[in-house]
């Protein structure tokens, strides 16, 4: 898959997760990887991005002696998958017209 394409996908995924409610970034790994890869080094990249564009915010707990950082969606985080869900109309049409030049 394109890269660039990819990075876009992971962002709405990475949202997406933290729709469904509050985590932390093993479990977003976990979560998302049943979808689309991702690793560690590509995560948190990814969670300092969306949180420097006030579409997730983060908080620390303690948790077995250690903090923890759990990531939480926001407003603008959830207008950003629904703002995904318009696009994704405009890019079914491009995929609908691509495959139908193909004689397979």
């Amino acid at each position: 898959m394109d890269a660039q394409i990819k990075k876009g996908l992971l962002d709405v995924c990475v949202l997406a997760t933290l729709a469904r409610g509050e985590s932390y970034g093993w479990q977003i790994i976990k979560d998302v990887s049943d979808v689309i890869e991702i690793s560690e080094s590509t995560l948190y990249p990814i969670l300092k991005r969306l949180e420097t564009g006030g579409l997730l915010i983060t908080t620390e707990v303690a948790h077995n002696g250690r903090l923890r950082r759990y990531f939480r969606i926001t407003k603008d985080g959830i207008a950003r998958i629904k703002d995904f869900k318009e696009e994704y109309k405009s890019l079914l049409k491009i995929y609908e017209y691509i495959n139908g030049g193909i004689n397979e």
